[in-house]
């Protein structure tokens, strides 16, 4: 028994398996006895329990050894400009202006231009004036020749001027006068295009307006005094560039606006800030006094209005005048015609509503849309005729 049990020990250490130091002896008893008694199964189980050991230690030990390193940082991430996060003051406005295009908003000064202007261009008309004058004096007091050289004119004015040729109230040269205009008249007309750009600039609409104006009644951010700029609404202009359907958009952010804090009072949803708002536009204001929204995801909204509506406007009156003219009476022409009447005057202004469409424009449409109208009439008239005929 013990001479079977140090030769079983010798094997499993050339094998490179210690047995367990908890449970040596009975271990050794045990296979001992059934290598002795010849049970297969006896030496397949300590076969198995070996390398089922020896693969569990390897395992302990290449988790030991290997360790999953930290993730790395992102240090590119977006960052977002929050609103909430401003120190106040001028910086607060200057976040919240910044915020959305539709907010850069400031006074246009339409007033001082034109102020200005009639100042440089009075004193332009003064210099004018002063040089038709001295023409006039050399022409009819023997100085033609300087009217007819340069040269001479700018050789001889100074000399007649310090001899008393002009009259006492003249005081300038011909040169002179001429070097005074080119500076005002290139002030005046770097002004003046100036004030024509100023002029077509777009004005805000009422609701992008509203929302300015009500962002410094609420939280004053700036002391009263310097924030009255924002009263003089005939003066302000924005610098968002027109859009195409700009009051339609407005219309759909106000009723989706209303919409979400309906879902959210009701349900506690926020479906529609999901699917309208971007991270981005999360992040600029947490507390929900401004709602912010993806143009681009409120232009797809707008297009797939627009497209089922003219759908409607392209469908609805056919099938209504095919019913209308369907009944074979002589009435049946006249209100197929009141049907086209009234659908083009709805397609009109539904182009005029939902587009910023020119007049020419509008009117090119529902001409088009009219005669599309007409065809189809005339068409389904003809066959109807040709089957009554038959």
């Amino acid at each position: 028994m013990s001479v079977g049990s140090v030769s079983l020990c010798e094997g499993e250490k050339a094998l490179g398996e210690p047995l367990s130091p908890s449970t040596p002896s009975t271990l050794v008893g045990s296979v001992s006895q059934d290598t002795e008694a010849g049970s297969p199964s006896a030496i397949k189980r300590s076969w198995l329990s070996r390398l089922v050991s020896r693969r569990s230690s390897i395992g302990a030990r290449s988790d030991s050894n290997s360790s999953s390193p930290p993730p790395k940082k992102d240090h590119y991430t977006t960052v977002t400009t929050c609103l909430d996060e401003s120190p106040g003051g001028y910086s607060q406005v200057a976040t919240f202006q910044s915020s959305d295009p539709n907010f850069l908003q400031y006074r246009g000064f339409s007033y001082l231009h034109c102020r200005v202007l009639l100042s440089l261009q009075h004193e332009v008309e003064r210099l004018e004036h002063q040089l038709d004058e001295l023409d006039r004096w050399d022409k009819g007091h023997d100085g033609e020749r300087k009217l007819e050289s340069k040269s001479k004119d700018e050789s001889r004015s100074p000399a007649d001027l310090a001899r008393g040729f002009y009259e006492p109230h003249m005081k300038k040269t011909r040169p002179t006068i001429l070097h005074e205009l080119k500076g005002k008249l290139l002030e005046y007309d770097e002004l003046l295009l100036k004030t024509k750009e100023m002029a077509s600039l777009h004005r805000p609409t009422k609701r992008d307006y509203e929302s300015v104006r009500s962002f410094f009644r609420d939280k004053e951010p700036i002391v009263r005094p310097e924030a009255q700029f924002i009263r003089r609404r005939e003066d302000i202009v924005t610098l968002r560039t027109g859009r195409e359907s700009a009051g339609f958009d407005g219309f759909v952010e106000v009723g989706l606006g209303k919409l979400d804090r309906f879902l959210s009072k009701s349900f506690g949803s926020r479906v529609v800030q999901n699917v309208f708002l971007t991270p981005e536009l999360r992040a600029k204001c947490k507390d929900g006094d401004v709602d912010y929204y993806a143009p681009s995801r409120i232009n797809a909204l707008v297009n797939i209005i627009i497209t089922i509506v003219i759908f409607i406007l392209l469908i609805m009156p056919v099938v209504i005048m095919y019913e209308v003219t369907n009944l074979g009476q002589r009435q049946s022409a006249l209100d197929a015609i009141g049907v086209l009447i009234v659908f083009t005057l709805i397609f009109g202004m539904a182009i005029s509503s939902l587009t910023t469409a020119k007049r020419q424009e509008l009117f090119g449409a529902s001409a088009a849309y009219c005669a599309v109208l007409v065809v189809f009439i005339g068409n389904f008239g003809v066959q109807q005729v040709a089957i009554m005929q038959q």
